[in-house]
């Protein structure tokens, strides 16, 4: 190798290096002459391996390589440093024998950035490697400033796209496509808008329709869905260029990432909305709520209840010296809890004050709806408060004003609350008044009756009714649905509709539950004791609140002490149950299967359960919904439902079930469709259970049956089914 050093006097950089790799000395000092004359700094190579090394140690400005070298080939050459990083944009001129088009052609293909017939022309070969190096400076400063913008954007978070809009296609930066979530820099609209979830889509659908029919600028905030699942929220722009040839815009715009402006102006939304102390809403939420709530309200005209509580926090902190602030604090997140425990999931509760809240409750029908929410509300703060070791109580004082009886709007609702609060106060803890005396006299009516059914136990006041279940095929009598009934001393007795609402807002329907449970399966025992056929005794679990872990536990108690076997009993649930999700209730169904009790599923059809349930829970039996009993034979419709349901539920192994038979007609449409079990007043009614031991003796398979021919395909004849 030989280097031919040049200076460059009064230049204050240093001269281009160009290398010359050639196996022909000639060449090598010719062009040496020639690019030192015009003001090159050159070195020069006789061999391939020659050239490589010197590339690496001295990194010239361009390298001239002859295509054609002894053990060596320059276009080859030329491949392998444009694989390198490091000299994938060095400028590379090939030198090559004049009319070879062939190694012109391969050496553009392999990344060569000019070339140079041989014999070289000394006079322009200077010319043309200046021209060359300039070009290529000027490529890499618009590279350098690329990867500075990329560098930038990456830091701002800010990317930038491209749209001629004659085409399909965008063109974004590499942070660009990074915030959208895509792996190319060139992709279809459609594929970009893929990335926007369904909400947000159409807004910016339309804002690049807009920006593309009438040269429309758009700035808009939308999410974008990441491959995780993950939502980003990006700041979009649209800037139209001018119309080109044909009325085509060309468009161009930023994406910038907004999570964190985002999450920010979350916060200071939920600080300005919510109180601190107990996460709840506080009355700026509160009152734009209320406009919503009454509005609605107005619409579908529903009646609203406002209940204003508060609570004497100097009084309780006085009751115990050691209280400080923090544990006044504390009093409060747990009162918080507690109201939030005693409310419907429909209802809206606040905070307004230090001591006091606030609660809406929609959609009520009558004031027996209030007054379960306010005995829920008073048996959960009945429980004492434990705070710094020591139990305390805090009773409430209750305020409330009802839609559209005390106040059409907002300000009216809360003055008139404010008042009954205030009599509240004034008639001591634990009070609550309404704003209407009517109302408050009502109140009073339901609040001597809850006082009553706590008693009702104590004065032996509960009683069973049983229900008749008939074999539709045999005629024969196979259970006995009980129902409970409140008989008060004086006074006219109560169906289960009337009063277990009210048991269950004061916490009584677990004792009720339990006593209807003895006495249903004490009552299977002796009718099997006295010779009767055994029946199978069904008991309605018509709250999900009886749904308990206990609930296996009382079941076998009750067994145990009726001495009856587990067959014989039947529960009814909601399907509300299922519905709820809870965890538990897989469990308690598998521990109830597993003990041999059978379970039905309640008014099937007119709720939500699907066909899913059935095969989640372990059933026994469906009830259909007594709407679709109501319309048979008359509608084809409700005959076409319960014929599917009936299907359904034998193709599944559920015996069916259907009550509120009162037509010959409805019996009959029932038994034809192969239905298991009906009940209903065709039947007999509800009755005690000495009646009802009456009513077994008398009774006669052909009672019913005999009336019609026999179904196709039923057996006339056929057992009690456990």
């Amino acid at each position: 190798m030989t280097t031919y050093p040049v200076s460059a006097p009064g230049s204050a950089a240093p001269p281009p290096l160009v290398l010359v790799v050639d196996d022909g000395i000639l060449v090598r000092d010719s062009l040496n002459e020639t690019l030192k004359a015009a003001g090159f700094a050159v070195a020069v190579a006789d061999s391939g391996p020659e050239g490589m090394a010197l590339i690496g140690d001295r990194q010239p400005d361009l390298v001239l390589l002859d295509a054609q070298m002894p053990g060596s080939d320059g276009i080859e050459i030329c491949r392998v440093l444009r694989e390198r990083p490091a000299t994938r944009h060095l400028p590379v001129v090939i030198m090559i024998a004049a009319g070879d088009t062939a190694a012109i052609t391969r050496a553009f293909e392999f990344g060569a950035s000019d070339f140079i017939s041989k014999p070289v022309d000394a006079e322009l070969v200077g010319h043309r490697l200046r021209f060359l190096l300039q070009g290529n400076r000027v490529v890499r400063e618009l590279r350098e400033s690329q990867a500075q913008l990329n560098r930038a954007q990456t830091l701002a978070r800010l990317g930038s796209w491209d749209w001629i809009t004659a085409g399909e296609e965008l063109k974004l930066s590499a942070e660009g496509a990074r915030l959208f979530g895509l792996a190319d820099l060139r992709v279809p609209l459609g594929t970009l808008l893929a990335q926007i979830p369904d909400e947000d889509r159409s807004r910016v659908a339309k804002a690049f329709a807009a920006a593309r029919r009438e040269g429309e600028p758009f700035a808009l905030d939308h999410r974008v869905q990441l491959g995780d699942g993950t939502l980003r929220y990006l700041h979009s722009q649209g800037v139209v260029g001018e119309a080109r040839s044909g009325g085509v815009f060309a468009l161009s715009g930023t994406c910038q990432d907004i999570n964190d402006r985002r999450r920010a102006e979350e916060k200071v939304h939920h600080l300005a909305h919510h109180d601190p102390l107990t996460g709840l809403p506080n009355h700026l939420l509160f009152n734009e709520q209320l406009t919503y709530i009454l509005a609605c309200a107005r619409r579908n005209r529903h009646q609203l209840a406002l209940l204003l509580l508060n609570f004497d926090l100097d009084r309780s902190a006085a009751s115990n010296a050691s209280f400080g602030r923090r544990t006044v604090d504390e009093l409060m997140r747990q009162i918080a809890e507690r109201l939030r425990e005693a409310i419907r999931q429909t209802d809206f509760i606040a905070r307004q004050s230090r001591g006091g809240f606030s609660i809406w409750l929609p959609e009520i029908k009558d004031i027996r709806r209030v007054m379960r929410v306010l005995l829920r509300i008073r048996k959960t703060l009945e429980r004492p408060f434990t705070l710094a070791g020591q139990e305390v109580s805090s009773a409430a004082s209750i305020g409330i004003a009802l839609y559209p009886q005390d106040g059409a709007d907002i300000e009216t609702l809360l003055e008139h609350a404010e008042t009954a609060l205030q009599q509240a106060r004034e008639q001591g803890q634990e009070g609550f008044r309404f704003y209407s005396g009517s109302m408050n006299t009502a109140a009073r009516r339901i609040l001597v009756r809850e006082g009553n059914l706590r008693r009702a136990l104590e004065r032996n006041e509960l009683r069973l009714f049983y229900q008749p279940q008939l074999d539709p095929a045999s005629g024969r009598i196979i259970g006995a649905e009980a129902q409970l009934r409140w008989h008060p001393q004086g006074k006219t007795p109560l169906l289960s509709e009337d009063f277990v609402p009210l048991a269950e807002a004061n916490g009584l329907i677990s004792r009720f539950a339990e006593w209807t449970l003895q006495a249903a399966c004490s009552q299977a025992s002796s009718w099997q004791r006295l010779g009767l056929p055994p029946l199978r005794m069904s008991v309605n679990f018509a709250s999900q609140q009886l749904w308990t872990e206990e609930l296996g536990t009382s079941v076998a108690r009750a067994l145990a002490e009726a001495d009856l076997e587990p067959r014989w009993l039947r529960l009814e649930l909601p399907e509300s149950i299922l519905l709820s999700n809870r965890v538990d209730t897989a469990t308690t169904l598998n521990f109830l299967k597993n003990l041999g009790i059978g379970i039905t599923l309640d008014n099937f059809g007119g709720g939500g359960a699907s066909f899913d349930l059935l095969r989640k829970f372990s059933l026994d039996a469906l009830k259909i919904d007594q709407s679709f009993i109501r319309d048979l034979p008359r509608q084809r419709a409700a005959a076409a439902m319960v014929r599917a349901i009936i299907d359904l539920g034998h193709s599944l192994g559920l015996q069916l079930i259907a009550e509120g038979v009162k037509t010959e007609g409805q019996f009959d449409a029932l038994r034809k469709t192969g239905c298991d079990c009906v009940l209903g007043p065709l039947v007999a009614g509800p009755i005690p259970a000495e009646e009802f031991t009456r009513f077994l003796g008398d009774w006669r398979p052909d009672t019913l049956v005999g009336r019609f021919s026999p179904a196709p395909g039923i057996p006339k004849e056929s057992g009690a089914a456990p």
